[in-house]
């Protein structure tokens, strides 16, 4: 740590940039403005930043799809990656209609499908205590269980979207997440099985069950997982599907439509 943080915007992102932060002038920024001005505060905030912890704890939030998202110490951080996941959702959410956000987390992208499509109801759900009081916080309807399990029963059949950000990585591939990633993360985050696609699979039968029909599931996955899938979507009902890239084409998602 620094004997003195510098409170000069260009001078503390030349400090991080030094550290191997990639996005030094934005962290800087953000964390001038958590700060407000104390030097004590921002000194505390950049030498837990510099320990690896995610800039979402320290600063308290972050922003996205254009909405503020508070984010808890120990609730998993929205990446922007799940961006396009979350506007193809709303795309699918009709006026009026019941969405549910699996593994939800802080609640990001539940948030931002109540705000893009005003009237509906949405859901969400998570295993995590944290992430829980987090979503409920951010103003979300939200359940503590597993996946579908805590949802109200008479909900089933008649949801219009399921989207999930669930763990997807595959297990032999968790040693090359960012090196910091499990010192304040837990593998059960990320981790998705053999082919990654163990919880994916889940999400996809039982999403059958309360899904109405022409209901839209979207799911975010990576690499050759939507081809794993295509078997599974097949034979559960599902049809119009469709892979969602970022605009530099790689793989961030699946949409499907339950045909039966």
């Amino acid at each position: 740590m620094p004997a003195m943080v510098p409170a000069d915007a260009s001078d503390l992102a030349a400090l991080l940039a030094r550290e191997g932060f990639v996005s030094a002038e934005e962290e800087a920024a953000l964390l001038l403005a958590a700060s407000g001005g104390d030097a004590a505060a921002l000194g505390a905030m950049v030498e837990r930043r510099l320990t690896g912890e995610p800039l979402a704890w320290i600063t308290g939030g972050v922003t996205f799809c254009g909405v503020e998202v508070r984010v808890d110490p120990g609730v998993y951080v929205p990446r922007w990656q799940s961006e396009a996941l979350a506007l193809r959702a709303a795309a699918r959410l009709p006026a009026g209609g019941v969405a549910v956000d699996l593994c939800t987390g802080s609640g990001a992208i539940a948030r931002v499908l109540a705000w893009r499509v005003p009237g509906t109801r949405v859901m969400a759900t998570d295993v995590d205590a944290r992430a829980v009081a987090c979503a409920a916080a951010n103003g979300v309807e939200v359940y503590r269980g597993d996946l579908f399990a805590p949802l109200p029963p008479a909900l089933a059949g008649a949801v219009d979207v399921v989207v999930a950000v669930v763990p997807y990585v595959p297990r032999d591939e968790l040693p090359l997440l960012q090196r910091d990633t499990f010192t304040f993360e837990t593998p059960l985050a990320y981790d998705g099985g053999d082919d990654g696609c163990d919880v994916l699979r889940r999400v996809l039968r039982d999403g059958v069950g309360w899904l109405r029909r022409g209901g839209a599931m979207l799911l975010e996955l990576g690499g050759s997982q939507a081809s794993l899938l295509s078997a599974d979507l097949e034979a559960l009902g599902y049809g119009g599907v469709q892979v969602i890239a970022d605009e530099d084409g790689d793989v961030r998602g699946v949409e499907a439509t339950l045909q039966r």
